[in-house]
This record gives C-alpha cells, structure tokens and sequence, in this order.
C-alpha cells in the first residue's frame, strides 16, 4: 500500500463484499457492550423515581413508570453488568478454542436477547439485575471472541485497520443508547431502549447463519480444505491466500488435505477432531499466565486493558449525566450525545493510524492526553468553568479514541502465538471487566468520599501517568511484526518457547 494512498483505498483495497458483510455482522457483538454501558446513563433519574418528565410519555403497559433506587443500589444495578461480563469473559477464551469462534458468537446472541427482555419487563431491582448480569455474559463473550474473528479474517495488511472496528462498534453503541435515552428519558419509555438490544441481538442472531467458522481455526482444528475454500470467498477468487495458509503452519498441498481430510473424516454425527498437522496445541488461562514463554505478553495486554479503564473513561460513559448536570443543568445529556458522536468519529477516523504510526505509539499518545484532560476537567468542575470542563471532557473522549480505545483489542493477537490467542484475550478482558467494574460500583462513592466537585479526575490522572509510564517501559511495538519472535526479539522469543 503506498504511503500517501488515500484512506477509502486502505478501506477497500483487499475488501471483498462479503468480507464487510462478516465484519458488520461480527462487530455487533461489541455493538451491545457499549450500548448495554450506557443504556442506564441518560434516564437514570426518570428510572430510579428521583425524577418524573414533564412529558408523562407513557407505554400502555401494566409495568411501573419507574423503579426506586438509592445510590448505592444504582450502583449494584450498573456495576452488574460487569460481573456478567468477566464470567463471559473469562469463559469464552477456552469455549472458543476448543468449539469455535462462530458457535461461541452465536451463543453470545442468546444472552443478548434474554438479558435485554428481563431488562425490559423488571418491575423489580432483583430482576432488573439479573437482566443486567445475563446481557453480561453475553457481552464479555463478545469482546473475547469478535477480535480473533477479526484479526483471523480480515486482510493481513488491514488488520490494525478493522482490528480497531471493535472499538468503533462499542462507540455506535454508546452512541445509539445515548440518543435513544436522550429521547426516550421519560415515563416509562425508557423501557424501549432496553427493548432495542434484544431486537438487535434477534437481527445478530439470523445474520450469523450466514457467516462462516474462522478459516484459521478451521484449518487447525478439523478441515484444512473447506478453511482453504472459507479464505477464499473472504478474499475473492482472484486473490493470492498462499502467503495466509503458510501462515496456519500447516502442509497445505493439494496431496497433503487429501490425506489429512481422510484422516479427520469421521461418522455422521461426530465431530472431526484436531488436525494432526496444526500448530501447537492450545493454552489455558493459567498457562498463559505462569509460563514464561507467555507471561510477559499476559502483562502487557492485561496493563494496557487496567490502563483502559481506570483512566476514567467509563466515568463519562455511564455516570456523566448526573456528573455534569449540577454545572450544566439543561445541556448535560446533549453535551453526553455529543461526546458520544466525537467518540465514534475519531475512532473511526483514527482507525488507520495504529497501522501508520504503530500500535504503541498510539496508547501512550491516547493516555498523555486522558491524564491532561483529567486534570481540566477537575478543575473546570472545581471552579465551576463551564466552558473548560465541556471542552475538556471532549477532548478526553477524543484522546481515549486515538488509541487506549481500539488498540488493546488488538494487541492480545499480536503478543502470542495462535495457540495463547484464546487464553491471553480471555486473560485481558478479565482485566478489563474487573477495572470496568471498579470504576462502576465505586466512582459514585470516590466522588462523593472526595467532596464531589470534579477532584476524583485528578486520581484518573494519577492512573495516567502509572500506566502510561509501566506501558512506555514493558509493552513492545507490534507494528510491521511477523510474528511473535520478532515482536520480542528472535533469540528471547525462541528461548522461551523451547
């Protein structure tokens, strides 16, 4: 790709139609993270009874218009999610593995739809939660199992690219709740916008009929041959696979998936077992995090998604609302939408660049300038300055969008080798889900422990300048790589394997 190609080239250059359909599809996994993150930001006072719209917009239903909630119970309902998520999380990693990138997505579809129906129809906070727990399942599947999709599908030289779609689809989603809460803040209509994830995760569901296993899985699990095929309609008859099927490590000659498809057929019925010719066997999360020839990229991915998270972004996401509103009385969910619209611009605009500049480069600008704004934005919160706590927390977001946003998705597969790809994910959005949830449950009580008035932002800088610092020192550069040897140093790398 040359160096000046204009970036609807880079979008389209190794892009087949039906490569986009599998992305849009797959991506609609982290579409319901981040729509589930901020489903309870927008109408949190008209759902809790704390406030009563002007507008008694109301569903004909026998539901009640609200469900009474302190603080602290909020938070349990909010932070819920999160432990949903790490079960999914750390679940999906060996599921994965061992039954498949697509069945593991499609069973996440079915968390989707159950959690969103609970959600919608509670008239009680136990239900409410376990709504709330079971779309966490589904949710910290998703974003274990949609990068490996991902980044084993998507053209070799664009995976940086469509590696960050992640990361865009968790802002759409963000996007959508909020301007559905924006609009729907009132009687009992916010009941609709937790109906709207589970007739997306219905439309998830019937679209993942028409996309295809992980050719990469495939090939070192069952079927070399029909993975061949797979890769091929991904790519586009006319296109070279040869330098992608090397890259499986198996013996991919027309004689050789002969002989190994006689040798993995099996009675109807039956699954096909491991292909004998495929690459080392798979790890577990325990492995992953005691081996030596694994740990220190377990570190790494888990540091950058601690990093994620606790430099306060989830903050904004779900809190900001009710964060703002004392300052900004009247603009407080409209600003919320607009954050949300400049987070997913700038991801989508900065999506190329982990691919131009380099993956790490990327994190330790995106976190440079969270730790800068965390500092404005307590003081505009301090002071009571409108105008620099609203330009601060735009900026905020922007800087979380150039690269602590998208990034760590990508990096667990470029750490280890394929077969550590499943445990060392898992391992990272174990991490992040555990941060997830720390920032949930205790930020209303840090803020109001501090005195409220924006000074729990100068911890999030603090959180900054610490990741950001064990980032710069531990975390390698991915960029250009070929592989895992050379992403550590050859000599080191092979050492550790052996």
């Amino acid at each position: 790709m040359a160096h000046d190609e204009p970036l609807y080239k880079s979008l389209i250059g190794d892009t087949t139609a039906y490569f986009t359909y599998l992305l849009l599809v797959a991506t609609l996994g982290p579409f319901q993270y981040g729509f589930h993150l901020a489903e309870l930001n927008a109408p949190q006072d008209v759902l809790t009874c704390k406030k009563h719209s002007l507008q008694q917009a109301a569903l004909s239903t026998s539901l009640p218009h609200c469900i009474s909630m302190n603080t602290a119970q909020f938070s349990v309902v909010t932070s819920i999610f999160t432990l949903g998520g790490l079960i999914g999380a750390l679940s999906a990693g060996p599921s994965c593995n061992r039954y498949g990138r697509l069945l593991t997505m499609r069973v996440t579809t079915i968390s989707f739809v159950l959690g969103s129906a609970f959600e919608t129809f509670a008239s009680n906070i136990p239900m409410f939660c376990f709504g709330r727990l079971v779309s966490g399942l589904g949710c910290g599947a998703a974003i274990v199992v949609v990068p490996i999709y991902i980044a084993e599908t998507a053209p070799p030289k664009q995976k940086g690219l469509f590696g960050a779609f992640t990361q865009i689809s968790i802002n759409m989603g963000i996007l959508v709740a909020q301007l559905l809460g924006y609009f729907l803040s009132k009687g009992n209509l916010w009941r609709i916008i937790l109906a709207s994830a589970g007739a997306i995760g219905l439309v998830h569901l019937l679209g993942l009929f028409l996309v295809p296993e992980s050719p990469k899985w495939l090939a070192e699990h069952k079927s070399p041959q029909d993975a061949r095929d797979i890769l091929r309609k991904i790519r586009g008859h006319k296109a070279d696979i040869d330098a992608e099927v090397k890259a499986w490590n198996i013996d991919s000659t027309e004689d050789d998936i002969s002989e190994e498809e006689a040798l993995l057929s099996a009675p109807p019925g039956s699954h096909p077992g491991p292909n004998p010719k495929a690459a080392t066997a798979s790890i577990g999360i325990w492995d992953a995090l005691i081996r030596p020839a694994y740990r220190p990229a377990t570190i790494a991915v888990v540091a950058v998604m601690f990093a994620q998270q606790l430099t306060g972004i989830n903050s904004i996401i779900m809190y900001s609302v009710s964060l703002l509103s004392s300052l900004l009385p009247t603009t407080a969910s409209l600003l919320i939408v607009a954050v949300s619209a400049l987070n997913l611009v700038v991801t989508t605009l900065c999506a190329p660049l982990s691919d131009k500049i380099g993956r790490k480069t990327c994190i330790l600008i995106s976190i440079a300038g969270i730790g800068t704004c965390s500092v404005l934005l307590a003081l505009g919160l301090f002071f009571g300055v409108k105008i620099l706590a609203a330009v601060a927390t735009l900026i905020f977001v922007a800087a979380f969008a150039v690269g602590l946003g998208p990034v760590p998705f990508i990096l667990a597969n470029e750490l280890v080798g394929p077969e550590a790809v499943g445990a060392t994910q898992s391992a990272a959005l174990a991490a992040n889900w555990i941060a997830t949830f720390l920032v949930s449950q205790f930020f209303p009580i840090v803020d109001k422990a501090l005195g409220g008035q924006g000074k729990v932002y100068f911890v999030f800088a603090g959180f900054a300048v610490l990741f950001g610092s064990f980032i710069a020192y531990w975390v390698p550069e991915t960029k250009g790589k070929s592989g895992v040897e050379e992403v550590w140093g050859r000599r080191e790398a092979r050492e550790r394997m052996e």
